[in-house]
């Protein structure tokens, strides 16, 4: 199986603040990774780094040839759209915008992207609100409008960052359920949350993080590992 990304030796400190130490990983292909850890362990500067979003990291960071080629890397912000209702965009405006990394020039849209759009709404159950401004929508219905900007352009990797914080909890098992989906067709997902419970059912991998990786594994294996017994307690289960 390839490696979408190769960590090695990953650090990053905010001033004399150590945030991340000696953070080295592999994303393989097809991966479904639960981006996991307490408040303050550099979960979203983690993925900010991986998005270029932030410099001055020190380490090693390698994409597949691919990746770098098409830059195939989709991200799901935490909070998403604002609640104005006055908000001129719609949604298939907003979807749209995940295309623009594609264009060179003139950033105009064709039929052809817009067809895109159309396809990408249709997959994710939401064709009927492509006309409505962005801030009418449901919380739930933002977020799936962020997914499909990020799915639009059909990438290899999906990144988000914990994008069901804000929903109840019908909702949110409905947007995991989407992901879930998308991995089963051979997009890796990257997903910081706060949660374990909410997403054990659905990753293949555990990235506990508290600055230092504390754990990288298969579910069943965190549940059993002694490196995690210490926040969680002895695992009693099955």
């Amino acid at each position: 199986m390839n490696n979408m990304i190769t960590i090695r030796n990953l650090n990053f400190n905010y001033g004399k603040n150590e945030v991340l130490k000696n953070i080295s990983f592999e994303v393989a292909e097809g991966d479904y990774i639960g981006i996991v850890g307490p408040n303050g362990s550099g979960k979203t500067t983690l993925i900010k780094i991986l998005l270029g979003l932030i410099k001055n990291s020190k380490g090693q960071i390698k994409f597949n040839h691919d990746i770098l080629e098409k830059n195939s890397i989709g991200y799901v912000p935490q909070k998403g759209v604002m609640n104005d209702r006055l908000f001129p965009a719609t949604v298939k405006e907003i979807v749209a915008t995940g295309l623009l990394s594609e264009k060179t020039g003139f950033k105009f849209y064709s039929k052809d992207d817009y067809s895109r759009v159309d396809i990408t709404l249709n997959k994710l159950n939401i064709e009927n609100l492509k006309d409505k401004k962005i801030g009418n929508l449901s919380g739930g219905q933002q977020q799936r409008v962020l997914l499909a900007r990020a799915m639009v352009a059909n990438p290899s990797i999906l990144i988000l960052d914990e994008p069901t914080s804000a929903l109840d909890p019908e909702i949110r098992e409905e947007f995991y359920s989407i992901l879930k989906e998308l991995n089963e067709e051979d997009v890796t997902i990257m997903l910081v949350s706060h949660d374990i419970a909410s997403i054990e059912k659905y990753v293949s991998k555990i990235l506990y993080l508290d600055k230092k990786i504390i754990f990288y594994g298969s579910y069943n294996d965190f549940r059993h590992s002694k490196a995690m017994a210490k926040y969680f307690g002895i695992y009693t289960g099955e």
